[in-house]
């Protein structure tokens, strides 16, 4: 069982950068790869990164590759999402969510979700 807990999402400007964080409980953590999705109001939710259990792989949506950087630190049970060059279409509820296994990009595929938190980038 994990349990996820968004943070960090804010107003930021078109260009600017902004880390948000997912704390996760349970002793399970370290065994789960875990992914950022988004969903912009009237969308479906969206892959966004993933990380796999020991950080060494990551995978990206091509509409953020090279802007942002999934990471985490098992010792802290955290996963971060670096968000740089934002655009306004960019704006959307951000969710991290935990899998068992890496490379998936399907929010069917995650079996524990966060509630969420607002990212809004202003033109």
């Amino acid at each position: 069982q994990v349990q996820l807990v968004e943070s960090g999402g804010e107003l930021v400007q078109a260009g600017g950068s902004l880390r948000i964080s997912c704390a996760a409980s349970g002793r399970s953590f370290s065994s789960h790869a875990m992914g950022w999705f988004r969903q912009a109001p009237g969308k479906e939710r969206e892959f966004v990164a993933a990380i796999s259990w020991g950080g060494a792989r990551t995978s990206y949506a091509d509409s953020v590759k090279g802007r942002f950087t999934i990471s985490r630190d098992n010792a802290k049970n955290t996963v971060y999402l670096q968000m740089n060059s934002l655009k306004p279409e960019d704006t959307a509820v951000y969710y991290c969510a935990a899998t068992l296994s890496f490379g998936r990009t399907s929010t069917t595929q995650y079996d524990y979700w966060g509630q969420g938190t607002q990212v809004t980038v202003s033109s």
